[in-house]
């Protein structure tokens, strides 16, 4: 199953050909973009509105949590790994 719409897909295209023409501002400042992220964060935000089907925006609590996860996943994999080492010399 997409996670993206069809809709979705194609505001982000408009926004990337803008932001290659130069053309493309962002919300408040109305400042040109120049970031290919941004002009894609700008195309999903524009589809949102208009209800097209796009996953959630992450939170930065979610990328907080996912990343102390990966913290703690990374620490188990060394210490297992030294475990490993050391019941190799004996």
């Amino acid at each position: 199953m997409a996670k993206y719409s069809k809709k979705a897909a194609k505001k982000v295209k408009r926004a990337m050909h803008e932001k290659k023409e130069g053309t493309l501002k962002s919300g408040r400042s109305g400042k040109k973009v120049t970031s290919r992220k941004q002009a894609i964060a700008i195309g999903l935000s524009e589809a949102r509105k208009e209800g097209a089907k796009v996953p959630k925006k992450a939170t930065r609590k979610k990328v907080a949590k996912k990343a102390a996860k990966k913290k703690v996943a990374k620490k188990a994999m060394k210490k297992k790994a030294a475990g490993k080492k050391a019941a190799r010399k004996r």
